[in-house]
């Protein structure tokens, strides 16, 4: 199959809709398909307002519209609402070829974050971009439960996965850390207002906080909270010796659809304390006993006040999480993927009778 993704995410940019857009576009090529990528490093950019990491395409239409065009693609994949996004859509319609989209991330929650507006604001932009989608991909039940109640009903799941070769328990624990005051707390991602790090770093527990990652906030973080062992963005192998040197993962966001933190930390054999909100509910479970509420041993704690659901998550059993982190595979989640193109390209390819 001929795929072309089309995405305002992408490297050098540091997330969870990059790394998983990456791996797939990975999968998928291993697997024999052709893929074209429409990424923000084809255009000049600009950078996006409070995250100069961030950079968007500049006029992207014209360059969206011949590298598709050139391509002649069987559907197109349009990861992003931005202006890559828009003007792949455009394309697709106007030339009559089948798209599926992604709701990786809650725009309206954000924008409301940074703006100050009501979410419901910021809504209806969203149900315009995907209304002509075949397809809505999302990566969990209560996400697409969530945008039913907004009007977008026609969504499919597309879950994540982890490298099971970097993500394991037996890391040597990363020397920054491995020798600080215990319990260490971990938490890693943006450092950005909507990833509610500040309910993490006030929380009143003992031990130390370490956060890994970069973003707009960091400066300000690193000179409000200097008890807090700040490290920057870390990758790879040393990613994953952070995580082993943890005794919790810390996952303060309301605003997540997914938290692919979560479960590295968790194949790392790091139990996730977390609210009880869309993300760590899919992840963790409201229990700590998984989604389903059916795992033997408890992974992970959910609770309203942070603190106790570090404490509870402290008592959680390290092995056990470790085996329910390195069932997420990124090659059932391809799959997910692969199946909601196929089939809506087939869709489109049938005759219309009447």
């Amino acid at each position: 199959m001929r795929i072309a993704i089309c995405t305002d995410a992408w490297s050098p940019q540091v997330n969870g809709v990059v790394r998983t857009l990456a791996t797939t576009v990975d999968r998928l090529t291993r697997r024999g398909h052709e893929v074209e990528l429409v990424t923000p490093s084809q255009f000049f950019t600009f950078a996006l307002p409070g995250y100069s990491e961030i950079r968007l395409a500049m006029a992207p239409r014209f360059g969206t519209r011949r590298t598709l065009r050139d391509f002649r693609p069987d559907i197109v994949h349009i990861a992003t609402e931005g202006p890559i996004g828009w003007s792949a859509r455009s394309w697709c319609k106007a030339e009559g070829v089948p798209f599926t989209t992604a709701f990786h991330t809650r725009f309206p929650d954000y924008a409301a974050v940074r703006t100050g507006l009501s979410p419901n604001h910021f809504w209806p932009l969203m149900r315009r971009f995907h209304a002509a989608s075949r397809a809505v991909l999302v990566s969990t039940p209560t996400l697409a439960a969530e945008l039913a109640g907004q009007g977008i009903t026609h969504t499919r799941l597309w879950s994540r996965g982890i490298d099971k070769d970097l993500f394991r328990p037996d890391h040597e624990p990363l020397d920054e850390i491995k020798h600080l005051p215990r319990p260490i707390m971990l938490n890693v991602g943006r450092v950005a207002i909507e990833k509610n790090l500040r309910a993490y770093l006030d929380a009143d527990v003992p031990g130390t906080k370490v956060v890994v990652g970069d973003g707009p906030d960091l400066a300000m973080l690193r000179a409000a909270y200097p008890n807090v062992k700040f490290l920057g963005a870390l990758s790879g192998e040393r990613l994953a010796r952070a995580y082993c040197a943890a005794d919790v993962f810390v996952f303060p966001s309301c605003t997540d659809t997914f938290g692919l933190v979560m479960i590295e930390a968790m194949a790392c054999g790091v139990p996730v304390a977390a609210y009880p909100v869309p993300g760590p509910i899919d992840v963790v479970g409201p229990t700590g006993h998984g989604p389903a509420d059916d795992l033997p041993m408890q992974v992970g704690a959910l609770h309203e006040d942070l603190s106790i659901a570090i404490g509870k998550a402290l008592r959680c059993d390290r092995m056990g999480t470790a085996v329910y982190g390195g069932r997420y595979s990124w090659d059932r989640a391809t799959d997910q993927f692969l199946t909601a193109l196929s089939e809506s390209a087939a869709v489109a390819r049938e005759p219309a009778f009447g």
